[in-house]
């Protein structure tokens, strides 16, 4: 019966909801599942959407917007019923999360706190992000319009994401700008937001050494005494381990 399968379907995707939290959330793994049913926002607001999205694909009007709104009143996350969200989604505390109508979310994604993945525009059809396999998209980072985040990729915290994000890259800034870490990113999610490279200094750093060697010319030319490179110093530091025991 439809009915029974479209129950059995969401029973088996709030377990891997579940499984998720206690994989990604330290706290979690102490804790019972009845526990994290009835105290951990983004399970709840999953749950509630699984239903909701069950019966908008059944066509049963008004009542999936109604559940979707009820659990944007408790937990803080507003989902929008029509979404496709996929395996193992895991948000972490989950306040001030939305997902718009025409977002598509892989398998095993991570969302922090705050995260957008909002339209642009006034135009029907797709117009939220599609966003792949084991993405991990930090706190109030704003991914608009329909763009594609590829497989495996990092979102920095509060990046404003406007363009397609390719694979295994890490994005950071206002606009987001993919830059690369340590090579190749490692599978899985990460949670480590210490060791994200400042493409602003690197950026000023470049035009300092480029600087640097026009006046090295100038002064070989001059027969003068060259200056030394200004030395560009980033506003934070990336030094430590990395907090996510990575």
């Amino acid at each position: 019966m439809p009915g029974l399968q479209s129950f059995a379907r969401v029973s088996s995707e709030v377990r891997r909801d579940v499984r998720a939290a206690r994989d990604r959330d330290p706290v979690a793994r102490a804790a019972s599942t009845g526990e994290i049913l009835a105290t951990w926002p983004g399970i709840q607001a999953l749950l509630a959407h699984r239903v909701a999205h069950a019966l908008q694909a059944r066509g049963v009007p008004v009542l999936p917007r109604v559940i979707s709104m009820f659990m944007r009143t408790l937990t803080g996350i507003e989902i929008h019923p029509a979404a496709r969200i996929g395996a193992g989604l895991f948000i972490d505390h989950g306040a001030g999360v939305v997902i718009g109508e025409t977002v598509d979310i892989g398998d095993d994604v991570t969302l922090y706190q705050g995260v957008t993945l909002g339209g642009t525009g006034f135009a029907t059809g797709k117009r939220h992000p599609t966003v792949q396999d084991n993405v991990t998209i930090g706190s109030g980072a704003k991914l608009l319009g329909p763009i594609t985040i590829g497989h495996g990729a990092k979102i920095g915290a509060n990046s404003v994401v406007i363009t397609d994000v390719p694979p295994n890259s890490t994005v950071v800034g206002n606009p987001g700008h993919p830059v690369r870490v340590d090579g190749r990113r490692v599978e899985g999610p990460d949670a480590d937001w210490i060791h994200l490279p400042d493409p602003i200094a690197e950026a000023i750093q470049a035009l300092s050494n480029r600087i640097g060697a026009l006046e090295g010319r100038v002064a070989e030319l001059s027969e003068s005494d060259p200056q030394p490179v200004a030395e560009v110093r980033p506003l934070r530091t990336v030094r430590g381990t990395n907090p996510a025991g990575g």
